[in-house]
């Protein structure tokens, strides 16, 4: 049996009985084609969820629900944060929407050296990052999670720095010595995945995030696209912590 589908509102509902309307409301209706006495979730993103039974349609794109059960989801632990270096074309919403499904609870766009991608200011970096928060948004949907990851501006590796300090940070580097099945990971608090571009995290990156406190590991023995690993480093995480 799959799970009830899951839509996101601004605020749950307090009382017994909700109006789904606008954008979700017509996917629900119009696009799931959801009907009278069939179950769907709710979830402000925030870890709070209702689960809703379709009592009738309101006009063409709305339904009337009847809340059947709430519940407030705990925010994993320990949060990981996934740096995510620029990926040409499609390949960057990819990774996004991949560390989504796998967990992600934050996502970094992180302007490393070997970047391809220049993300320049003004209007178009605008968009593209709406873009990203849009991917994440439908994947977290898709992944019927109750807590949407943020997706933070970009950051050149200085700002990186920043954010790794008094974290623990973890660099995917297919050269590293340390596997990431050896590394001692904490139980609370904040992981860095830091995740390079296709050609690589520069010398220089990895030892000044080193230098930071970060720690360089491996997956395995083979090479990931910069689009994908990320969301298999997640799972390592989740079966090495009591994240899954």
């Amino acid at each position: 049996m799959s799970t009830p589908p899951l839509f996101l509102v601004d605020a749950l509902p307090t009382g017994p009985q909700t109006i789904l309307d606008g954008p979700e409301g017509r996917h629900a209706a119009t696009v799931k084609r959801l009907r009278a006495g069939e179950t769907l979730t709710l979830s402000d993103g925030a870890g709070g969820l209702a689960t809703c039974v379709v009592e009738a349609p309101v006009g063409k794109d709305s339904l009337q629900l009847r809340v059947i059960e709430r519940a407030d989801v705990p925010a994993p632990q320990p949060r990981v944060i996934v740096a995510q270096a620029l990926v040409k074309g499609d390949r960057g919403e990819l990774a996004v929407e991949l560390a989504t499904e796998a967990g992600a609870d934050a996502i970094v766009p992180w302007r490393a050296a070997r970047c391809v991608v220049k993300w320049d200011d003004g209007p178009r970096a605008e968009k593209a990052l709406a873009r990203l928060r849009n991917t994440v948004r439908e994947a977290a949907k898709q992944a019927r999670r109750a807590w949407v990851p943020e997706v933070l501006e970009p950051v050149t590796t200085k700002g990186l720095l920043d954010i790794v300090d008094g974290k623990t940070g973890l660099v995917l580097e297919g050269s590293a010595g340390l596997r990431l099945a050896d590394v001692s990971l904490p139980k609370q608090g904040d992981i860095v995945l830091v995740v390079g571009p296709e050609g690589g995290v520069s010398d220089e990156e990895i030892a000044a995030l080193e230098g930071a406190g970060a720690q360089a590991v491996r997956l395995g023995s083979t090479v990931l696209r910069a689009s994908t690993a990320a969301a298999v480093a997640l799972g390592a995480l989740g079966a090495l912590t009591t994240r899954w």
